[in-house]
């Protein structure tokens, strides 16, 4: 049986520079993934920068906005105001029962019948 040469017959100019030196793409291929990832990091750094900047523009403004008239707050005062409010809309209503069921809870099980 015939033996094949491992090298192709006609191999353009690149391919064996490539073969003799594979860091000639390897190195560039890794410099770009890396120079791309800080690439990438400044732009999603300025992004969320602005986003930030949008979210603290909007409280400021809110805080000016509701510090002018703004009520003491006091525990108290709501724990009773809250009270009142369960006392007014409560109401007591029994819930029904089940069929065949007891007042207090599940009636006792019958002894099984034994089979004599």
């Amino acid at each position: 049986m015939a033996v094949f040469r491992s090298q192709p017959l006609n191999s353009s100019p690149i391919h064996k520079t490539l073969r003799k030196h594979p860091a000639m793409f390897g190195v560039p291929f890794v410099l770009m993934m890396v120079g791309a990832s800080f690439a990438l990091q400044q732009f999603t750094q300025t992004r969320y920068d602005l986003q930030d900047q949008k979210v603290s523009q909007v409280s400021k403004e809110e805080a000016l906005g509701l510090k002018k008239n703004r009520k003491k707050f006091d525990i108290r005062e709501e724990y009773f105001k809250l009270s009142q409010e369960i006392e007014d809309n409560y109401e007591i209503k029994r819930v029904e029962r089940p069929k065949d069921l007891p007042e207090w809870g599940v009636p006792p099980e019958e002894p099984p019948a034994s089979s004599r």
